[in-house]
């Protein structure tokens, strides 16, 4: 029986992995390692915290800061495997261990930061940190703010009833994931669309009736009173999120989420946001205004995308079935891979030996100009039932001193068929470049500890380089190099072109619009006291406050937030609530800056290298603001992002 035991494979999480570059051996990954692998990551955490807090010698940097960073390395390998891969290859299986997981998890970090000896070493070391470097101040702070927000200052009471939230909102955040996969494939199952179909779909159907039930299928996900209905959901979240913020000493929960963020409180992001709601609607109504003329009748939700294709058509001569032929997402990938080598030197190939997760994704490998390694990138471009909606970048291994990252970028493109490739709309081509903007940032980071590496910067500030890679799609030398017609291998003429780029600036008030808007509800409802939200009992409720909202910010009725309540993946269970308008915040820095790529020019080395050296290598070692104005010179013009949309 011994003998038998010991024949029996290691759990592959409890070693160090002999594979090209460190990268995950898929194929040795069993569903059941899973839950072993996080109880003896825990169990190895728990240890190496304890000795932390168990060391006589006086708190430093190196036997508490960077103790408490490098406690759980095999947690870290297992936590980077399965939370990408529950995103992208979400089985009944896989989400039933993250069911049991994610309150383990939650409280183990409950544990860690609500241990008063611990938060006296951590307190030790921020108290004199003046002697350390840039980047361990920036480092120790974070941590130190870390223990802050997650209760340690409270009381026994108050930490037991913070904790008690915090694995119920986990739990919560989990389950409406699950619950809008769910409903995003009842979506397809009813309308023959996936989601990320959804905007090409309503731009290019001729039937009103067949766009009007789309619409209404597609806005009413997880508000279909079924067994995959958000509302309670969302209701409980709201409520404990309003209650963990008053327990801190925040009128609310938006409050708290912004006290260490750029904007700082939200009155700063309603000041922000309204303006440029005003200027969206504005054009919005001149939009529709064209669109009533083409259409003979009263413009509804349901017909604003189609309509807004016919104007265009009109005014620029473009319609996405002419550009989609020269947008294949093969060729796209190459285009981005073109730019970032031609921006800043480095060089990208495939790595056929590098396992991958699923059979449609590709693995490739960076390196620098002098030949060392800058990471592994995975490409997972094509919707699949198992993957939840939208695009989004994620580390399997972040960067620190002496490690390289290992970066992801999934996407909800089109599959190709065995007949035609992967086609992409204007919109998929600005995403595959975005979400490579943001793996770009994680990729030349040259930081020594991960607290602070690649992306791990202030949420209003991290989309700024995702927004800032999309301006190379179209630069007619990078296009020159990826828009090639698949049928015939022809370069996408210079006329299309030229209207491609027109046509940027056009049908702003809804895109803007819409965006805008989701942001604003995103403010709205975690500027709620728990007192306001104890009147909220149930469906009834969210919806009304949500058309109330939509009317106070002046939204016409033909437009709806990009994101309504029920289905807000962002804001209730990706990070970003109180956040959403992060996407406009850091696209002012964004345009601004891509002024100064202009005025300098495009492939300007020495910009390039400048930008390059002032944000991407620097991650989160340095204030956002700072580092911008050792790049810019100066403040970023918030004018900037009304010129770059057309809403002056």
């Amino acid at each position: 029986m011994l003998a038998a035991c010991n024949n029996q494979p290691k759990n592959i999480f409890l070693q160090e992995w002999d594979t090209p570059y460190g990268t995950a051996p898929f194929s040795k990954i069993a569903v059941t390692d899973y839950m072993p692998a996080f109880k003896a990551g825990l169990e190895e955490q728990k240890a190496n915290v304890q000795k932390i807090i168990d060391n006589t010698a006086a708190p430093t940097f190196d036997n508490t800061i960077l103790a408490l960073e490098k406690a759980s390395p095999i947690l870290d390998r297992v936590q980077g495997v399965f939370f990408n891969l529950t995103e992208s290859e979400s089985t009944p299986e896989m989400q039933a261990i993250e069911e049991e997981v994610t309150p383990m998890l939650t409280e183990a970090e409950n544990e860690i930061y609500m241990n008063d000896k611990l938060f006296a070493r951590v307190k030790a070391v921020y108290d004199q940190s003046a002697s350390l470097t840039r980047e361990q101040q920036m480092a120790v702070k974070k941590i130190y703010q870390s223990f802050e927000r997650n209760g340690v200052a409270l009381d026994e009471a108050g930490k037991k009833r913070f904790a008690e939230i915090s694995t119920r909102l986990a739990t919560l955040s989990q389950k409406f994931g699950q619950n809008l996969l769910a409903e995003n494939n009842a979506f397809k199952e009813a309308t023959g669309l996936t989601v990320s179909e959804y905007y090409d779909f309503m731009s290019s159907c001729e039937d009103r009736a067949k766009r009007e039930q789309v619409f209404k299928a597609y806005s009413n996900r997880g508000n279909n009173g079924n067994a995959n209905d958000n509302n309670a959901i969302v209701l409980e979240i709201l409520k404990l999120r309003a209650e963990q913020a008053e327990l801190l000493g925040y009128p609310n929960f938006a409050a708290f989420q912004l006290s260490n963020k750029m904007a700082g409180n939200p009155a700063t992001v309603d000041n922000f946001l309204q303006p440029i709601m005003d200027a969206s609607m504005k054009k919005a109504k001149e939009e529709m205004a064209d669109m009533k003329k083409l259409a003979g009748h009263k413009i509804e939700a349901w017909d604003y995308s189609y309509y807004a294709e016919k104007v265009r058509a009109q005014k620029y001569a473009l319609d996405e079935s002419q550009t989609k032929p020269y947008f294949q997402a093969d060729s796209v990938l190459k285009g981005v891979f073109t730019a970032a080598e031609k921006i800043y030197g480095i060089k990208i190939e495939e790595v056929p030996e590098v396992e991958v997760y699923n059979p449609v994704v590709k693995a490739y490998k960076l390196t620098d100009t002098d030949g060392s390694l800058i990471g592994i990138f995975y490409r997972d471009y094509y919707s699949r039932e198992t993957k939840r909606g939208g695009a989004w970048m994620n580390n399997f291994r972040e960067q620190e001193t002496g490690v390289r990252p290992i970066i992801v970028n999934v996407c909800n493109f089109p599959a190709p068929t065995p007949e035609v490739p992967s086609q992409l709309t204007i919109d998929n081509v600005q995403t595959a470049f975005h979400e490579f903007g943001h793996a770009l940032h994680g990729f030349l980071s040259q930081c020594n500890y991960k607290t602070v590496s690649g992306t791990n910067v202030a949420r209003d500030f991290v989309e700024m380089f995702s927004q800032f890679n999309e301006n190379f799609a179209f630069v007619p030398e990078i296009l020159a190099v990826y828009a090639k017609d698949y049928r015939n291998g022809n370069p996408i003429p210079a006329e299309l072109v030229e209207k491609i780029q027109k046509s940027l600036k056009f049908n702003q008030g809804f895109t803007t619009g819409e965006l805008c808007a989701a942001s604003i509800l995103d403010m709205k409802w975690h500027e709620l006291s728990s007192a306001q939200l104890a009147a909220f009992n149930g469906p009834e409720d969210i919806r009304a406050f949500e058309a109330k909202v939509c009317k106070e910010m002046g939204l016409v009725d033909e437009i709806i937030p990009r994101y309504r309540t029920t289905y807000f993946n962002h804001i209730f269970n990706s990070g970003y609530s109180a956040g959403y308008y992060s996407y406009l915040w850091s696209e002012v820095l964004a345009v601004d800056a891509w002024e100064k790529f202009k005025e300098d020019g495009v492939f300007n080395k020495a910009t390039a290298n400048s930008f390059r050296k002032t944000f991407l290598e620097k991650g989160g070692s340095e204030e956002p603001m700072v580092l911008y104005k050792q790049f810019r010179g100066a403040e970023p013009d918030p004018a900037a992002l009304m010129r770059a949309r057309g809403l002056e």
